[in-house]
């Protein structure tokens, strides 16, 4: 692998689809390799800008504003960090020659869950909960009756749990459809009935795909999400050596069936040594974010790392976590308190991800730790986190 210059005729460039928290850090490992990153969003100043070289403010469900970008930059890898992408764009500049991360295809099929549902359940048979589609309220109706109370409902098009509720009587049936289709990402108004899983914990495995040494796997995460956001995450999640082979087992026929090379966040119900397969993201995953604690290399130097046909070495340094700090209100510009006292502790380390504007909920920075047992981990990070204070100003 040759890299170039950045800002010359030669430069190795990265064209980053979507510029959040994730984007951020990826930035930061490819720049730390001299590597060329155009940041792309539909806001200005969002996190991956304010470090990247340069950047672009579109509407990224716009193929033809896509198109525009990626021919004139001519970027050598593009690299999405969202779903809300015109993914048909990617499949077309993919047959054109670009190098789409890790494949157009893996970004299209997990974007629409419908897609990914069907290849997992029906064309790879892994388990997964039952399910049904619908568009329309009555479909919906007669697929909650037929799968029964309770039901987890989501859009077909979305991530971060938007849209995402648990319907466990009959008066909520209704508002979780509406709720769906309001929060749907892209141009897709389905949602996706699936029955409810009495899980003793979920994980994220993180499963790297590479071109010389084959699928790697991070050890599993643990994570905690409220209203479907994730909040809270640990490395290593306990779990049997037969529930991990499955998880394993199942990822890597997932993760082989969209292609390309990069890591992808594998997620799972586990109860006992029964493993359901859940969803997949083609990319770095929010619940990794613990990895900056607890591994020798982040997902994120992991993901970059397997684009560029590096050597890769997955090491524990040690139990961690992470734990999110989030905005309470609609504002701009905020402001940060409590860095000294998060700070207090040792092996402790706060991420703000500098995002411009707030809102209710809004993640707005991260607390990872590490310790020697992960419980201690969890109790670092999240008295951290709980320090931060977002001082939200008044407009």
């Amino acid at each position: 692998m040759k890299i170039g210059t950045p800002l010359s005729h030669n430069a190795t460039k990265i064209l980053l689809l979507g510029s959040g928290e994730l984007g951020k850090e990826f930035t930061i490992e490819a720049l730390r390799l001299g590597i060329e990153v155009i940041a792309v969003d539909s806001y200005p100043n969002a996190p991956a800008q304010q470090v990247a070289q340069r950047s672009y403010v579109i509407d990224m469900k716009d193929g033809r504003q896509i198109k525009n970008i990626v021919y004139r930059e001519k970027p050598d890898f593009i690299v999405p960090e969202i779903e809300a992408i015109d993914t048909d764009t990617l499949l077309e500049l993919e047959k054109k020659g670009f190098n789409v991360v890790p494949s157009a295809k893996a970004t299209k099929y997990t974007m629409d869950r419908i897609s990914i549902r069907r290849l997992a359940a029906e064309e790879l048979g892994l388990k997964t909960s039952a399910y049904r589609f619908a568009s329309d309220i009555e479909t919906y109706r007669k697929a909650v009756k037929e799968i029964g109370l309770p039901v987890v409902v989501k859009p077909v098009m979305s991530s971060s749990g938007k849209g995402q509720s648990i319907v466990r009587n009959e008066d909520e049936i209704d508002r979780a459809f509406h709720y769906a289709q309001e929060n749907a990402r892209g141009k897709g108004s389905e949602v996706i009935i699936e029955e409810f899983i009495n899980f003793d914990f979920e994980i994220t495995l993180l499963t790297v795909r590479t071109k010389n040494q084959g699928t790697l796997f991070c050890e599993p995460i643990g994570h905690v999400q409220v209203d479907g956001d994730y909040h809270e995450s640990w490395q290593p999640q306990p779990m049997s050596e037969t529930a991990l082979k499955k998880a394993q087992e199942m990822a890597k026929a997932v993760t082989d069936a969209l292609g390309g090379y990069g890591i992808f966040g594998c997620e799972f119900f586990v109860k006992g040594d029964t493993v359901w397969f859940s969803e997949v993201s083609p990319r770095p995953h929010d619940t990794g974010m613990v990895t900056m604690a607890s591994q020798n290399m982040s997902e994120f130097e992991l993901h970059l790392r397997a684009i560029l046909g590096l050597p890769i070495k997955i090491k524990m340094l040690s139990p961690g976590a992470s734990y999110c700090f989030h905005a309470k209100t609609h504002n701009v510009a905020p402001a940060y308190e409590g860095l000294a006292e998060a700070l207090g502790e040792e092996d402790v380390w706060v991420r703000i991800f500098g995002k411009p504007t707030t809102r209710p909920k809004r993640r707005m920075g991260v607390a990872v730790a590490r310790a020697e047992t992960v419980e201690e981990a969890r109790r670092k990070a999240k008295r951290a986190a709980m320090a931060m204070k977002v001082i939200e100003n008044e407009l």
